[in-house]
């Protein structure tokens, strides 16, 4: 039996659409003759969420007491038992009531899927573990209802329900997110603009990684080497010289010239674990990289040139910096560096950039190669 498939409807905020847009894929496919049932939905008293739901199938929550109350949650064990082709579950990070099998609902869905079940969910980015912090800064509202980013990551299929902060908060005047006597309280508190717009964007940065992931599957499945451009992605390739912190901080001004842009650090060990660089100054590199918001990479391999050309085209990269060498003229002359080979080696699809620097041979002027726009940090 073939595990069941994950579509998971990511908002930014409570309203923008999610259990309308989960309820309208269950119609469009119970419309197509799927087995489509609805095993747990909540509509906040909003029509048109109510009226998007007619028609379908609902399997009837079960009643769990709890602390002298009855409380209502999905009834798994009867969603199981119906079997359906696909289950509507809404609230990806919803905590079920003690008493409940699973304590949370992501890990009812997760048996739903073992069985075979297709499940459309839903969630808020401020619902994800990596992001309660940030949430909470933002909104100084604490989540307690989390799910792990892994869980909704492993989705195989995740859409963006987007809506502007301004349409957002038109949708609460009018009545359509919260009833009367909550509107106001809402308006000044949680659903203030810069609130909503601050988590639109948490919510928009978050999708655009996971559709990253998915397109690097992609060319990784189907053999893809060159890069493809959907965003700029500058890879520094340090040597553990000195010179490394300001090729660290080239790489982190050229990514950021562009919007999406993003820096990635490597540094390339030798496989008989000779070490060629200085621990200290990698260990502070790395630092260095994580607060510009980088990542740092090691990766082994005797031939550096090629292992840096291998790591860019493995990671989409679309410019690679490196530093000016610290060869003497000698060295040069008797053989070709890292540098050249890196150069060589990019083709037509990925731009070098040479960063002179303090520590580079002899103070020497390196003359100017242009290969994109940004050229007036290119050296060579």
């Amino acid at each position: 039996m073939s595990r069941g498939r994950l579509r998971v409807y990511l908002g930014a905020a409570p309203g923008v659409g999610k259990t309308y847009d989960m309820l309208s894929e269950g119609q469009r496919r119970a419309g197509r003759g799927t087995d489509v049932v609805i095993g747990f939905m909540e509509d906040y008293g909003r029509p048109l969420t109510r009226q998007m739901a007619e028609g379908l199938e609902t399997v009837p929550r079960k009643s769990v007491p709890y602390r002298g109350t009855s409380f209502t949650e999905m009834d798994l064990d009867a969603v199981l038992a119906r079997k359906p082709g696909v289950a509507l579950v809404d609230e990806l990070a919803h905590t079920n009531v003690p008493g409940c099998r699973n304590e949370k609902r992501w890990q009812d869905i997760e048996e739903l899927l073992d069985a075979g079940i297709d499940v459309v969910s839903t969630v808020n980015i401020q619902h994800l573990q990596s992001l309660n912090d940030v949430v909470e800064q933002i909104t100084d509202v604490r989540q307690h209802e989390t799910v792990p980013d892994d869980v909704v990551r492993r989705a195989d299929q995740i859409e963006l329900v987007d809506m502007s902060g301004e349409a957002l908060r038109r949708r609460m005047v009018h009545g359509n997110i919260y009833p009367p006597d909550k509107i106001d309280t809402a308006l000044s508190h949680y659903f203030r603009l810069g609130n909503l717009t601050a988590l639109r964007e948490l919510a928009m940065l978050w999708a655009a990684d996971r559709v990253e992931e998915a397109l690097l599957r992609y060319r990784q499945g189907h053999g893809i080497q060159q890069p493809w451009s959907t965003r700029e992605r500058v890879l520094v390739a340090l040597s553990g010289g000195p010179e490394g912190d300001t090729l660290i901080r080239r790489a982190k001004r050229t990514a950021s010239r562009g919007a999406g842009g993003e820096f990635l650090a490597m540094h390339v060990e030798r496989s008989d674990g000779l070490a060629t660089a200085s621990p200290k100054l990698l260990d502070r590199q790395r630092v260095l990289v994580g607060e510009l918001g980088g990542s740092f990479h090691t990766v082994t391999g005797d031939d550096t040139a090629q292992a840096v050309l291998d790591f860019a085209r493995q990671v989409n990269a679309t410019q690679i910096v490196i530093g000016a060498t610290r060869r003497s003229r000698l060295k040069e002359l008797l053989s070709r560096g890292v540098g050249e080979s890196i150069i060589e080696g990019s083709g037509d699809d990925i731009d070098v950039y040479v960063v002179t620097h303090a520590e580079a041979a002899h103070g020497r002027f390196l003359h100017r190669r242009t290969r994109s726009s940004g050229a007036d940090d290119a050296v060579q």
